[in-house]
């Protein structure tokens, strides 16, 4: 397995990986309905312009490839509170090949990005009810801060807490 900086090229299958990462780790989650709907054809485009805008280090998106193609991504970007914070926005790899590393080697791909690019502080945010992806997280050294909002995605409240962890 490799990971490198995404291509435009790459927002299919990225946008494959968001879909079904989603349909299967947030079932029960969030609304049915939703999950349903979803449809990597019309997460595409919004991939290839988030790939396309890139600006590395400090905002981007990496991909974990193996023979089968692209399992996994993460994308990171300044916070919206502040430029100096990075955000991490999503961690996603394909339900098949969970607990297989390859979560923990996009992220620690992506601390060092950040840290490479001057940042001090990440953050991120997690569905409060995801405990699988809250353990994951912990145990790559993130700590909720205190900080929550809720999420209608769906049309449903979801509570979201935000976690965060020192670079460097």
């Amino acid at each position: 397995m490799q990971i490198r900086q995404a291509e435009p090229d790459d927002a299919s299958a990225v946008a494959g990986v968001y879909v079904r990462s989603w349909q299967v780790a947030f079932a029960g989650l969030v609304p049915q309905h939703y999950l349903d709907a979803m449809d990597p054809s019309h997460e595409e485009s919004s991939w290839k312009s988030r790939i396309a805008e890139t600006r590395w280090p400090s905002t981007g998106v990496l991909v974990a490839e193996t023979e089968a193609g692209i399992v996994g991504f993460a994308s990171f970007s300044p916070s919206e509170e502040s430029s100096a914070i990075a955000e991490v926005g999503t961690l996603y790899a394909m339900p098949e090949v969970w607990r297989a590393g390859i979560g923990k080697r996009l992220m620690a791909a992506a601390l060092t990005t950040l840290g490479q690019a001057d940042y001090a502080h990440a953050v991120l945010w997690v569905l409060e009810d995801n405990v699988r992806a809250r353990r994951f997280y912990e145990a790559a050294g993130w700590r909720p801060d205190g900080a929550a909002v809720v999420d209608t995605t769906g049309g449903a409240a979801l509570n979201k807490l935000r976690y965060g962890r020192p670079l460097g």
